[in-house]
């Protein structure tokens, strides 16, 4: 049984939804503070060949606030403009029809709290892409954990889960040390995800954009071929 613990993000990149479809429960961490310059609440999507940021305006966004703290502001400019930003982005797009009308009903959802915002669009998106994962959130489960040093409270978890098999995205390298998990009776490993390269609307590919470019360019069944596109290190 393979556990992975992530912050949950609005519309992350395709590499969140490979390190989801590698586990059998992924843990939203939405118990910790949240990062003012990270990607919890934005993205890039494609907009004339070139990335651009869509960002989901928070009511006081703070550092010093907690993750499932934080409430968007749905009546503001800024959201009311992202889906039409969306719209002339990819009104060209072959899977529009079927995409457009899932991220509406997700932004359009009503849902405030930052945290069951994000990871709504996750739970979502996982389930069209028929990725048989369960989910589940620190705040909620794992409550008693929190404070816990970073590499302490992934390895509780994952033993609470009765799993001794721990994912984490290539980043985690610089900050985890595989040693030590496997001290404390539980297995590391990376994901790493290889290139993943389909045809935009422009001539040159920008790669690393957010699931909505990937939803737009491809059908389920390519998508579900990318998510199997990485190696364990």
């Amino acid at each position: 049984m393979r556990i992975a613990i992530m912050q949950p993000y609005i519309f992350p990149y395709l590499g969140y939804f490979q390190l989801i479809s590698a586990v059998d429960t992924f843990v939203f961490c939405d118990d910790v503070n949240f990062i003012k310059g990270g990607w919890i609440h934005r993205n890039r999507i494609l907009v004339d060949g070139k990335p651009q940021y869509i960002s989901f305006p928070c009511i006081k966004k703070s550092q010093n606030k907690l993750i499932n703290e934080l409430e968007l502001k749905l009546d503001s400019k800024e959201f009311y403009k992202i889906l039409p930003t969306i719209h002339r982005a990819y009104k060209f797009a072959p899977y529009y029809d079927i995409v457009f009308p899932i991220l509406e009903g997700l932004i359009n959802s009503n849902i405030k709290n930052l945290s069951k915002f994000a990871s709504n669009t996750v739970m979502v998106i996982s389930e069209y892409l028929e990725i048989d994962t369960e989910f589940l959130y620190t705040s909620e489960e794992f409550g008693h954990t929190k404070g816990q040093e970073r590499s302490n409270r992934l390895i509780n978890i994952t033993k609470q889960l009765n799993s001794a098999h721990y994912i984490n995205l290539i980043g985690g390298q610089e900050i985890y040390d595989k040693s030590y998990f496997n001290d404390q009776g539980v297995a590391l490993n990376f994901i790493k995800s290889e290139n993943e390269i389909y045809k935009q609307l422009g001539n040159d590919f920008v790669p690393y954009l957010s699931i909505v470019d990937v939803l737009m360019f491809n059908s389920v069944t390519e998508i579900q071929q990318m998510l199997k596109s990485y190696r364990l290190i």
